[in-house]
């Protein structure tokens, strides 16, 4: 490799460390409302709005899988975008407000009839869902053109977990002491005003972002043809490995909080343990932190194998802890070093798929790319990992707010042990065909560093 073609992969290699806050903050602020939905929509609908199990589940479901599909178009719209700030920065400008609002909506608790309810929660839910992702998909896409250096892509994914993993302690670790101040016994009140409160913070938080985030590769910031944007994804199969696993993280991720509620209240009798075992999971950040330290002796492909087995491990291990709080904060919190892996290799491991797909296909569309590996891929398996688990709990005979059959509690406890573990597995079996094309990735960068190296000079 000439020194010319070296230089050119450490272009603006070095992002200064309040850019990396102000990256951090966007998935702050995508995890501080987004997180709240995940974990508490459907114990909202079921025990505060008034939908069945089933229902609930229903919405999950529909919502989800027709929203997972505006994941290409929001790529298609930013692929398209070429603006003085760049491709994917102004959207954290333009879709801040409709994320805040729509989220508000979503727990309003309007009084309708229970038909008139099912259609309030598809329809506020798929249009927040629609929004997470037009706030979702630039926080991927611009990952590859904050830096051309690998492993400062890294470290900006790294900081920029631990900015979601902050979000996420704040909402998962206070909402349902949030809901009770500001409710003052009204739970109704109290989820519509906590909800109003995160909103702001999170427009706020998007803000920052906007206003202290900078792309690089502008250059190569062109408009991209529709049917361009879908030829990237031809042939780049490391690209379709990764997508896949990640949609089966997020399955058993979504399986597992979605009814660590009922868990807690149901099979526990200590409802508010949930808010205990969700402050545990900032022990992703273990899992963070180490990730730059693993990457230099192990393979990406491995890190993010270990961490889904060990994800796995630990929610098996909360089959077996019984009435044991500690047991099940241990079991916890190994889990969560797991998932603080395995949620953040995937999107710094996209940037490289990216590369991949111009050096194959000659087309570099980080909009599409990455929408259908993050945003599509966190949909799909959120819709599905929220459904599974109420379509069990429903055939077993859940009933909201009443005492539950030794049929339903078992079907509750299978969801937050097992359940989540075999997709985590899953998921680590599929990442086994991602090595070869790993290797591959020094002589990828350097002949694209080459090639532009080339246009610039032209």
């Amino acid at each position: 490799m000439n020194s010319k073609v070296a230089s050119a992969i450490k272009a603006d290699a070095k992002v200064p460390f309040h850019r990396m806050l102000a990256f951090a903050s966007t998935d702050a602020a995508g995890n501080l409302l987004y997180t709240t939905v995940t974990t508490f929509i459907l114990y909202y609908y079921t025990d505060v709005f008034g939908l069945s199990v089933a229902a609930a589940g229903t919405v999950l479901l529909a919502a989800r899988i027709l929203d997972a599909f505006d994941a290409p178009v929001w790529g298609f719209i930013i692929d398209h975008t070429h603006t003085r700030w760049g491709q994917s920065r102004p959207y954290f400008l333009w879709m801040a407000f409709p994320f805040a609002i729509f989220f508000v909506l979503m727990f309003m608790s309007p009084n309708l009839s229970a038909n008139g309810k099912f259609w309030w929660a598809m329809i506020t839910y798929l249009l927040f869902g629609i929004s997470y992702t037009g706030v979702g998909t630039p926080i991927s896409s611009i990952l590859p053109n904050l830096s051309n250096d690998s492993d400062e892509r890294i470290k900006l994914n790294s900081v920029r977990m631990i900015g979601g993993n902050i979000g996420f302690l704040i909402t998962a670790t206070f909402t349902l002491s949030f809901v009770a101040f500001f409710g003052g016994g009204n739970e109704v009140a109290g989820w519509r005003n906590t909800a109003i409160v995160l909103a702001v913070a999170g427009f706020a938080l998007l803000m920052f972002a906007f206003f202290d985030t900078r792309e690089v590769n502008t250059a190569t910031q062109k408009s991209i043809p529709i049917m361009d944007s879908i030829r990237a994804a031809k042939s780049n199969w490391p690209w379709f490995i990764l997508v896949i696993a990640f949609i089966f993280y997020w399955l058993g991720n979504s399986s597992r909080t979605s009814v660590l509620v009922y868990y807690t209240q149901y099979n526990l009798g200590v409802k508010g343990f949930a808010s205990i075992l969700n402050a545990l999971v900032m022990f992703q950040m273990v899992g963070m932190v180490l990730i730059p330290f693993m990457v230099k002796k192990f393979s990406k492909t491995h890190v993010l194998m270990f961490g889904l087995c060990l994800a796995a491990f630990g929610q098996i291990l909360i089959f077996f802890t019984g009435k044991s709080l500690i047991g099940l904060g241990v079991a916890w919190s190994i889990a969560s070093v797991g998932t603080g892996i395995s949620v953040s290799m995937p999107f710094a491991m996209l940037s490289d798929t990216v590369d991949y797909g111009e050096w194959k296909n000659g087309i570099r569309a980080s909009g599409f790319l990455t929408a259908i590996g993050s945003s599509f891929a966190i949909k799909m398996g959120s819709g599905l990992g929220g459904w599974a688990p109420s379509m069990i709990m429903a055939n077993a005979g859940y009933k909201a707010g009443a005492a539950q059959t030794a049929a339903s509690l078992g079907a509750i406890k299978f969801c937050i042990s097992f359940l989540p573990a075999i997709f985590f597995v899953i998921g680590a079996a599929i990442m086994i065909f991602y090595a070869r094309y790993e290797k591959k990735e020094t002589g990828i960068r350097a002949d694209l560093a080459e090639k532009r190296g080339e246009l610039a000079e032209e």
